[in-house]
């Protein structure tokens, strides 16, 4: 009694449930790789701020190491960087080193003279980061430093 006229009943549906499918994947894909290319730009940004914290910490001590004399062996002075006036700077001798930090535009800068009595006499080790200097949790945190001998 009941004939069945139309056996392709299902196959329209079908192609519309593969070809939502394979459209579905292929934006999942380009979403994917719009998201790394996001996070690949944005790391090389911060490795900018952390350099040029790392920068801004190496011009600092070397003003005060080579105009002013701030990293003295005998007698301790106050350096000032960035507005922030370090005091207690020097003082403790030979091959100790003498360390402080100040904030440039929120990026932290860490700077470690050492005074010796041989060659070189002055390393200046600079380590800048991308985050403020209390932000030391953050798993985006990005270490750069520069080191200068003389």
């Amino acid at each position: 009694m009941f004939k069945n006229k139309n056996k392709d009943g299902g196959f329209t549906l079908l192609i519309a449930v593969l070809v939502a499918g394979v459209l579905l994947a292929i934006g999942l894909a380009i979403f994917n790789i719009a998201i790394k290319e996001l996070l690949l730009s944005s790391s090389g940004r911060d490795s900018q701020f952390a350099f040029y914290a790392a920068d801004s910490g190496t011009e600092c001590a070397l003003f005060w190491e080579q105009k002013q004399n701030g990293f003295s062996t005998s007698t301790p002075s106050a350096v000032t960087c960035n507005e922030t006036t370090i005091s207690g700077v020097g003082g403790i001798g030979y091959d100790t080193p003498m360390t402080f930090q100040f904030e440039v535009d929120g990026f932290c800068s860490i700077v470690s003279v050492t005074k010796s009595e041989t060659h070189p006499r002055t390393k200046i080790e600079s380590r800048g980061y991308n985050t403020n200097c209390e932000d030391t949790t953050n798993p985006r945190r990005i270490e750069r430093a520069i080191r200068v001998t003389y």
